[in-house]
Parts: structure tokens; C-alpha cells; sequence
């Protein structure tokens, strides 16, 4: 999509702001909708939305979603952004959901004379810090999950002898590199890291040689489907190693008793122990029956909550939006939300979120007892 020029996209941003005082303020909310990972993600975002106009809205209006799907997509997602980014209703985005659709559209929010805040909920990708002034997260990188994992690889299950798979994409790379610079700062030792692309058919190849290799914990560094395939393989083959998963793993519990053991790191799980959280949780459940909600519809909801809060304190400028956010736990004060603590550093990080591992018992994602 070709950007207007300049005095347009002013013009028309002029306007927009003369006529929406009175309507809805817009956020738009940008993942891969299709998929049950971008579903979370609406479910909690809307869940937010919902709740602040139960309670009057913000400044006297209601706050709307402007709904765009991604596909998980790159290219899909830079024509997203593009389309967000020239709809000057548009005061900030929630999203992207991954990290390559993340680093993809941050290039277009964070380019021309009216820039636009996205806030993603899950993007772990060690690249998207400091890509843009504009660019935020409620999520840890992939720099502290991949030390999480080491660390509990080499002081709770006692690995020397690491195997990796991992998605040959922003998202598994960066998984994969944490995991074993941490890994090999412990003295362990990654003896095999092995790429697949969506669509692979098979991780036998790669399980034969770390068996002959000997090696004793698995880390999938994995999107769902490709840590579905790994732990049917692993059955199929004999294979009893623990496995550790990167947080894209998070719904694989759905596969029942093929999944019990698997751990997987977390900034948020909905056994987190505090009353904000116990409310929310409720609130999704009641919403959603025989669900409860992920890191995904977590970090959503808390991104909600944050752009209102920005938007209360200043309107909904897409200026003063990124003026406020920019001073949340860094010359203001954090927000406190059901993922934790908000505090964002200058690259848009939230370095001092805790990371808990899970692990996946009868059919849950739970914290591991004891650790």
C-alpha cells in the first residue's frame, strides 16, 4: 500500500482529531486470528475492552478494536500495519503476536511524520529491542526465557547434553541462541541444534543422531505444530528425555497425557498468586467456559489496560500515547498488571519481569511445585 503524502495524512489526522471526540477510541489489534494462539490473544483483549466501558470508558468514550489479521505472516503483516498506521482513528496498536510479524510491522509503525505505538503481548524476539522509539513489549525476550530453561535444565533435571530443534525463523533462532549461550555458561554442552521449517514431515533423522550422540534433555524451541510432531516422534522412537519448550509452546497441554512433563517457561501462568490475577482469570473463564487464559490473552489484556490508562492521562494522541508509555517504570510509575510488573526500559523491554517454568499436567500449564 503506497503511504499518502505528508500533507494528506496531516490533514486528514487534523480532521480525525476535530470529529473523533465524540466517538470510540480506536486500538487496533493485530495477530494471527485463524490460529488458536491469535484467539487468546483477541479473547483478552476484548475482555479489557469490555470491562472499561462496563465501567464508563475512558474520558467519557468507549474504547473499540480495530480487528487485523496477520497470518503469522511477514509480508501480511507489514500490509496490516500500513493500513492501521493511515487510519488516523487509529491512537495505538496491540500486536503483533510473533516475532517475525513483530519485526516486521515495527518498520512501518515507527516510520513517517505520525508515527504509532504497538505494544506487543508475546513477541520474544531479541531484535525487536530498540528497533523503534515506538515499540514495546509486556513480555520478556527470548534472552531471559533461553537462561531460564538453562538454568533449570542444569540445576533441576542435572543435563550435561543438551539436543535443540528448533523453527528456523526469528522467533526459534533466538530461542535457540539463549538457551545455549546460557547452557554453556552452566557447563553444559549443546550437542546437536537442528532447523525444521512449518511443514516439515519428520524429526526422526535428528532424534536418531542425539540419541547416538547421548544426549539427555530435549529443548524444542518450537511453534505448536512442530512440538506436536517432536513429542509423537519421541513416543514413536522410545525416546524418554525430559523436554523443555520455548513459551510458543504454551497450548500444547491440549494434547492430553503425549504432553505431561513438559516444561516451559512463562512471565505469566493462571495459577499466579495474587487477587488481580484470581479476577481476571474468573472473569476470562466466565467469558469463555472450559478455557482459561494464556500468556497470550494475558499480555493482551495488560496492554489494553496500559494504552487506557496512557490515553486517560493524556488523550488519545498517538504522541502523547508513546510520551507516557516511555515513562512507565522509567521516570513514572509501573504498571501493575496480571502478567506482574510493567516497567519498561529505553529499548521498550521489560527486563526485570520474572520468568517461572511451567509444566504441563493433566491437560494444564501449571507452575512447577517446588522450583
Amino acid at each position: 500500500m503506497q503511504r499518502p503524502t505528508l500533507a494528506l495524512l496531516g490533514a486528514a489526522l487534523l480532521l480525525a482529531a476535530c470529529t473523533r471526540s465524540q466517538g470510540p477510541i480506536e486500538i487496533g489489534l493485530a495477530g494471527p486470528f485463524g490460529e488458536p494462539r491469535g484467539v487468546a490473544m483477541r479473547n483478552g483483549a476484548q475482555l479489557a475492552v469490555d470491562q472499561i466501558n462496563a465501567q464508563g470508558g475512558v474520558r467519557g468514550r468507549r474504547i473499540r478494536l480495530r480487528i487485523a489479521d496477520d497470518s503469522a505472516s511477514d509480508d501480511a503483516a507489514v500490509r496490516v500495519a500500513q493500513a492501521l498506521y493511515d487510519d488516523p482513528h487509529v491512537a495505538a496498536v496491540v500486536g503483533h503476536l510473533t516475532s517475525g510479524a513483530s519485526l516486521a510491522a515495527a518498520q512501518v509503525y515507527g516510520s513517517g511524520a505520525h508515527p504509532l505505538v504497538m505494544i506487543s503481548p508475546s513477541a520474544s524476539t531479541p531484535n525487536l529491542s530498540g528497533v523503534s522509539p515506538y515499540v514495546f513489549r509486556v513480555c520478556p525476550s527470548d534472552v531471559s526465557y533461553g537462561a531460564a530453561l538453562a538454568r533449570f535444565a542444569r540445576q533441576a533435571l542435572s543435563a550435561r547434553r543438551a539436543g535443540v530443534i528448533f523453527i528456523d525463523n526469528d522467533y526459534g533462532r533466538g530461542v535457540r541462541d539463549a538457551f545455549t549461550a546460557a547452557f554453556s555458561r552452566l557447563s553444559g554442552h549443546v550437542i546437536e541444534a537442528d532447523p525444521y521449517v512449518a511443514g516439515t514431515a519428520s524429526f526422526e533423522p535428528y532424534l536418531a543422531r542425539m540419541r547416538a550422540a547421548g544426549v539427555d534433555v530435549l529443548l524444542l524451541a518450537a511453534e505448536r505444530p512442530g512440538g506436536e510432531l517432536g513429542l509423537r516422534q519421541l513416543r514413536t522412537l522410545g525416546l524418554h528425555w525430559p523436554v523443555l519448550g520455548g513459551d510458543a509452546l504454551s497450548g500444547i497441554e491440549a494434547m492430553g497425557p503425549l504432553a505431561d512433563g513438559v516444561h516451559i517457561p512463562a512471565a505469566y501462568l493462571p495459577d499466579r498468586a495474587d487477587d488481580r490475577n484470581a479476577a481476571f482469570v474468573e472473569a476470562y473463564e466466565r467469558a469463555h467456559p472450559g478455557e482459561r487464559p494464556d500468556h497470550r490473552a494475558a499480555g493482551a489484556y495488560d496492554a489494553v489496560n496500559l494504552l487506557a490508562r496512557a490515553i486517560a492521562a493524556g488523550g488519545d494522541d498517538r504522541e502523547a500515547i508513546r510520551a507516557y508509555l516511555t515513562r512507565v517504570g522509567h521516570g513514572g510509575p509501573a504498571f501493575d498488571g496480571v502478567t506482574g510488573t510493567v516497567a519498561f526500559d529505553s529499548s521498550g523491554d521489560v527486563p526485570a519481569k520474572a520468568v517461572v517454568i511451567g509444566v504441563v499436567r493433566d491437560g494444564r500449564l501449571v507452575s512447577e511445585a517446588g522450583r
